[in-house]
């Protein structure tokens, strides 16, 4: 497997995660789009982002 088909399936299962979690929990969109509209609770929403981001692709990577 070529890393960019490896980087692809990751992508497509954490939009696949994503919106099973948006549609098991309604309130977590909500909580997204008040994020958005609300300046002040954006940065809760970019860290949990952040960890996301790291926990896929930097977690359990081999340290050179």
């Amino acid at each position: 497997m070529s890393p960019r088909q490896r980087s692809l399936i990751q992508a497509s299962i954490l939009v696949g995660v994503v919106a099973v979690l948006v549609a098991i929990f309604p309130s977590a969109y909500v909580f997204v789009e008040m994020a958005a509209r609300e300046l002040r609770y954006f940065w809760w929403l970019a860290l949990l982002l952040a960890l996301a981001c790291w926990l896929i692709w930097g977690f359990g990577r081999e340290r050179k």
